[in-house]
């Protein structure tokens, strides 16, 4: 938080994966940050500490990677450096901090220097599992609206071969202002403007029977909430007075190119949408994907007084996560801007030490509460990026967000 009701979020733009040693990854990191206008001092630090991160992955690590991208937000620009690996590992991340701990004919600057020279370096490692680094760089003097750590954080990674990912995700906070209503649907036109969907009233001259009806439903799902423990649909859900936050996660069928274009249209539609609920959301980029491959599509909303709004299309899993408990949030069948059936929003609560995860299929979602919980006092990049290094197949494009509460 940067002032009252104010939730700090910044937008991300990955550059690239890097695997093949240092050279490509500094010469990226330079033109990196004159291109951002980082400036020479500032961009001379970020290429001294890529430059130790990669060759620490050349040397020590097992399948290393690193990842420069761009943060930034209305005021300023800044990037992210994320080093991860598949092992050793470190025994003592304190110690590896401690200048002196070098090895191997490195630049000797060590993890100690990377740490001063970073606004900020967050570390998690784990013997026999590996390593995630995550160091932020931002222009100085650094603004204020970025000193803090944001609530919510993800990473993408496209399939092996390609360059551009399928998959995508992104974050804003409410502007308080009502979405627009949804365009009026002319006389017998056979097509919902809000779903695209045929209106088979209007095909037929039928109307469905009373039980199909919004407010029947919302009652029938009522009922069987109560029977079976599982959380209703919440037919007319309400955005809070406070300053809500915003999370999507976004898959475009297939990969490639063409499952790029889809995921960043949904991108645009969900930044630029004044929509508060996440089923206004989904309508706004349901319109927005129409003549694309079509996405799966997952769009939460997280509130101060610890209410989690949650509405997904297709197949992107998503949990609430804590140290003893994971509870898995319902998606339903569909394509977001193909074909997308009568959208529902549950509500659940989103206790103050729980995160909320958002993946796609490019991660396997067999894992569990144990995997994460020595990671929830982490940022959520590096939350996500764990998850990637642990669950994540190189057979398709893969993504992951975390959130934690605005409180």
């Amino acid at each position: 938080m940067t002032g009252p009701g104010l939730i700090q979020v910044v937008d991300c733009e990955d550059v690239a994966w890097f695997r093949d040693g240092s050279e490509g990854a500094r010469g990226a990191a330079a033109a990196l940050g004159r291109r951002i206008g980082l400036g020479e001092q500032r961009t001379a630090e970020l290429v001294l500490a890529v430059t130790e991160l990669a060759t620490n992955l050349t040397k020590h690590a097992i399948d290393g990677s690193l990842l420069l991208r761009v943060l930034r937000n209305d005021t300023t620009a800044g990037v992210e450096v994320v080093a991860v690996d598949a092992g050793p590992g470190m025994a003592d991340v304190p110690a590896a901090l401690r200048d002196g701990m070098s090895t191997l004919g490195s630049l000797g600057i060590g993890l100690g220097a990377i740490h001063r020279l970073a606004d900020s370096l967050h570390i998690h490692s784990r013997p026999g599992l590996g390593t995630v680094q995550l160091a932020r760089f931002w222009p100085r003097p650094v603004h204020p609206r970025v000193a803090g750590e944001p609530p919510v954080g993800g990473i993408t990674r496209p399939i092996s071969g390609e360059e551009v990912c399928g998959d995508a995700w992104a974050a804003r906070t409410d502007n308080g202002v009502a979405a627009p209503p949804a365009p009026t649907e002319k006389a017998g036109d056979p097509y919902s403007s809000a779903t695209g969907a045929p209106d088979w009233a209007a095909l037929t001259g039928i109307r469905p029977p009373a039980a199909q009806t919004r407010t029947a439903l919302g009652h029938n799902t009522s009922l069987r909430a109560e029977r079976t423990g599982r959380p209703a649909p919440v037919r007319a859900s309400v955005a809070g007075p406070g300053a809500g936050m915003l999370v999507m996660s976004c898959d475009g069928l297939g990969h490639g190119p063409m499952a790029a274009a889809a995921a960043q249209a949904a991108v645009r539609a969900f930044r630029t949408g004044t929509a508060r609920t996440p089923e206004q959301v989904m309508e706004q980029v349901h319109r927005a994907l129409r003549g694309t491959r079509g996405a799966a599509v997952a769009i939460a909303r997280l509130e101060p007084d610890g209410r989690l709004l949650f509405c997904g299309v297709g197949n992107i899993t998503a949990a609430l996560v804590t140290r003893t408990s994971r509870t898995t949030l319902l998606s339903h069948p569909g394509i977001t801007g193909h074909q997308m059936h009568q959208l529902r929003v549950y509500e659940h609560h989103l206790p103050a030490d729980a995160v909320l995860v958002m993946h796609s299929d490019g991660l396997s979602d067999r894992w569990s509460h144990t995997d994460l919980a020595g990671l929830l006092h982490h940022p959520p990049a590096l939350i996500a990026t764990a998850l990637m290094r642990q669950t994540g197949t190189r057979r398709d494009d893969a993504s992951a967000v975390i959130a934690k509460s605005p409180r």
